[in-house]
């Protein structure tokens, strides 16, 4: 039995999300029937993230196991003519027996875009969130660096995740402005449910002058969801990296 690893790049628009569900459109379940076709194999796509449903990825890393003779590199072109248009295999190899695409991923970088103008926008819609209120970036970029290190996340997790602990530890939080776009980039070993769309939410309060930079200490030493900003929409998240 082989393990194929391949590398996902996918316009979540259109989808429920990556995990495969009951009656819905989903990513993994696409990949799974484009393996079929290829392979005649029922197999399980391992993803390494459960990206929402509207959220997009640029190298989403994913792994299954096969017994087909197609060789790894060559996986990459078979699957994208059984997929559709939005959703496209850029890389495709083989990996040890062991390698796990969740299991194995030593961190993640995500970005997510904010677009800061009146105006909401009709080409940009499904990849930004619009904030009308002009943002103060000096004060949010002040803000990303009490993020950084080692703490208990609690207070940036949306109810709904099972996990054993809200432990991570963020290596980098920071915002880049390109026009009327914001885009905040977050590395970390890993993340909660919605944490970075939380924190999202955090920064644009403190942009627009409602929570104070120095505030953020003392909301994660809190532990408590009522004190960090909304969890904005997943429109404007993007997997950016996995890192094994």
């Amino acid at each position: 039995m082989r393990n194929i690893k391949i590398i996902i790049e996918y316009d979540g628009t259109n989808y429920c999300g990556w995990q495969r569900q009951k009656n819905q459109r989903t990513i993994q379940e696409l990949l799974e029937e484009a393996v079929f076709k290829i392979t005649k194999e029922r197999t399980s796509v391992t993803g390494c993230s459960r990206t929402d449903s509207g959220v997009h990825a640029k190298a989403f890393t994913a792994n299954f196991k096969t017994n087909s003779s197609v060789p790894s590199r060559r996986f990459k072109d078979a699957l994208n003519t059984k997929l559709p248009s939005d959703i496209v295999v850029i890389h495709s190899e083989e990996a040890l027996d062991t390698f796990h695409s969740r299991y194995d991923a030593k961190g993640k970088t995500y970005c997510y875009t904010i677009l800061n103008q009146e105006n909401r926008s009709a080409l940009f819609r499904n990849y930004s969130y619009n904030v009308k209120e002009e943002l103060n970036l000096e004060w949010m970029i002040k803000a990303c660096s009490y993020f950084i290190g080692t703490h208990d996340f609690e207070a940036f997790k949306s109810t709904g995740s099972s996990v054993k602990t809200s432990v991570r530890t963020i290596t980098q939080l920071y915002i880049e402005k390109q026009g009327n776009f914001i885009k905040i980039y977050a590395t970390a070993d890993g993340f909660l449910y919605n944490m970075v769309r939380i924190i999202v939410g955090t920064l644009i309060e403190v942009g627009k002058g409602k929570i104070a930079p120095e505030d953020i200490a003392a909301i994660i030493k809190s532990k408590d969801r009522n004190k960090a900003g909304k969890c904005v929409p997943p429109q404007g998240l993007t997997l950016e990296k996995v890192y094994y």
